[in-house]
């Protein structure tokens, strides 16, 4: 595929932070600018099925608090489709949170409007931006979501290394490991025509 069909879908790197506003399960909505205090902002596109998800989600855990202290927050977004994995409806990302307690807020994408202005591809997705909310790595959490006793490369935690210690990010594109996105009134392995691999 061509460079230039690379650049359609997903956000490149430098590009700025798409805008949104979304519900939380905390009861609040949130817009980008609620995040305007985190040195750097983590939005990753999740949801409550996908075993990619559910199995690293303790990993995603342990990297959000360990690097909390250093300002970073995160957000989870929730963008799949309730018809195509009821359990992806919103009283179930409600639930999830009360008996997982996350450290980041979880939002509800049910429009997918976020989810294609930052070309989200899989679940897990994660997407790092500095503090002018500028992208500067994308792709996966680890090398092994599903199987976290096989992680050899965490590149997440790579990413938020190198970036707060004003490092060049050693790694800054992979390709994100996991489910589809979940579209609405599509196959549930449909993707965009547009999306494909990062690298």
């Amino acid at each position: 595929m061509n460079e230039s069909a690379k650049n359609t879908f997903t956000l490149e790197l430098g590009a700025a932070a798409p805008d949104f506003r979304l519900p939380a399960t905390d009861g609040k909505s949130y817009a980008l600018a609620d995040f305007a205090d985190a040195k750097a902002l983590v939005v990753f596109f999740t949801c409550n099925h996908c075993p990619y998800v559910t199995n690293s989600d303790e990993g995603t855990r342990r990297t959000a608090e360990r690097f909390a202290t250093q300002g970073v927050r995160f957000a989870g977004i929730n963008s799949n489709s309730e018809n195509t994995y009821a359990d992806d409806s919103f009283p179930h990302m409600v639930e999830r949170m009360k008996q997982h307690h996350f450290p980041w807020t979880y939002l509800r994408d049910e429009g997918q409007d976020v989810a294609r202005a930052y070309g989200a591809l899989r679940t897990p997705h994660f997407y790092v931006f500095d503090d002018r909310r500028k992208l500067v790595y994308t792709g996966r959490g680890t090398d092994s979501p599903r199987d976290p006793a096989k992680v050899t490369t965490n590149d997440l935690v790579n990413a938020l290394e190198d970036h707060l210690a004003c490092r060049a990010i050693r790694t800054p594109k992979t390709n994100p490991i996991g489910c589809n996105v979940k579209w609405e009134g599509k196959d549930a392995h449909w993707m965009p025509a547009e999306a494909c691999d990062l690298v």
